[in-house]
């Protein structure tokens, strides 16, 4: 990995840190209200999602919304044989009582349950640390989701969530492997992207 990549994810980190709650409360709200206007929100039936934990985009109530629409909510969990993502169903129950466990990489994952391919999946809400003009997606550095999504067979539309900061106007290196997103939606923004 370049020494510049290494220096924007560090800043990049930094910057989502520094964000109060107040801020991320309002940064959910925004994307919420463009994200519920999205027609691949509408046509999917099962949607993959994260849970929240560095920083990111809040994804609270866009969960709260997937099951008031009747949604198939998935979440991801680590498969240890092969360091890639499945995919557990939840119930809003489940995720109301908050039953979930903790990776040791600090994120929640579902208690048990079977996981599914992510080819299941009709959207695939993703985590990221950056994104440019072209859809390059800057992850957290594990590559969990590029190595899930380059030997899926079929690839559900993948849509990115940042903070308007992290959609950056200058191109990032794409590697082989980096596996680019369909639209991004920020607080202030929604963009699609050739695939």
């Amino acid at each position: 990995m370049s020494q510049e990549l290494n220096t924007l994810r560090r800043q990049l980190r930094l910057r989502r840190g520094q964000l109060s709650l107040f801020q991320q409360k309002q940064a959910e709200q925004q994307v919420l209200h463009q994200f519920r206007r999205l027609n691949s929100f509408h046509s999917a039936k099962k949607i993959g999602l994260y849970l929240h934990a560095f920083g990111e985009i809040h994804t609270q109530k866009l969960l709260e919304l997937c099951f008031q629409h009747g949604k198939q909510v998935y979440l991801p969990m680590i498969c240890n044989m092969n360091q890639k993502l499945v995919w557990v169903k939840i119930s809003a129950n489940q995720y109301k009582n908050k039953r979930f466990s903790h990776h040791p990489l600090g994120m929640k994952e579902p208690m048990a349950g079977r996981g599914q391919s992510v080819s299941n999946l009709d959207l695939l809400i993703m985590p990221l640390l950056a994104c440019d003009h072209l859809g390059t997606r800057i992850g957290m550095g594990g590559g969990y989701y590029d190595r899930t999504l380059a030997t899926a067979p079929h690839r559900p539309f993948r849509l990115g969530l940042a903070h308007t900061f992290q959609y950056l106007h200058f191109p990032l290196s794409r590697q082989k492997w980096d596996q680019p997103l369909d639209a991004l939606i920020t607080p202030t923004q929604k963009y699609f992207f050739k695939r």
